[in-house]
């Protein structure tokens, strides 16, 4: 069974070879409207670090994540300096993580106001499956670009 500390390190990995396929880009490139979720691959690619920094916002009871509007990233270092911080933050969190933090639950509510209980590691596996989610949009976007994106295979495969 993967621990879920092995999966978040994986997809550090993946993330920083996005992040250097990414800044072989142009910022024009990078900043373009291409009609995705979150518009350009610079706004996809601060979204996923935005959500990785708001659920350690909810897991660590803190509220520490950027604030930074999109348009706020105006070069590849200001986005790196960003997935730096949330990668240390990551960290911090994952070194201090127990068995029973681990299986710590959380009340939230949905949409709907029903509540619903998780726990830390539903919502570490739930950041996980965000940012692959966005990780395939960055992928058919750089695909129409002409551009080869790098591998993401669990292990290499």
């Amino acid at each position: 069974m993967v621990d879920v500390r092995q999966l978040l390190e994986y997809s550090e990995e993946v993330r920083n070879r996005y992040f250097v396929c990414l800044t072989g880009l142009s910022w024009k490139d990078f900043t373009e409207n291409r009609e995705a979720s979150f518009n350009s691959m610079r706004n996809i690619f601060v979204h996923t670090l935005g959500a990785i920094d708001h659920w350690l916002d909810r897991l660590q009871n803190e509220n520490l994540r950027s604030k930074k509007k999109y348009d706020e990233y105006k070069s590849f270092d200001d986005v790196r300096t960003y997935m730096k911080s949330v990668e240390e933050r990551a960290h911090n969190y994952l070194n201090s993580l127990t068995k029973s933090a681990l299986n710590k639950k959380y009340a939230m509510k949905d949409d709907e106001g029903k509540t619903h209980r998780f726990t830390a590691e539903d919502i570490l596996i739930h950041m996980f499956e965000e940012e692959a989610h966005h990780r395939g949009e960055l992928i058919a976007l750089l695909w129409q670009m002409g551009v080869e994106p790098p591998s993401m295979g669990w292990k290499g495969l």
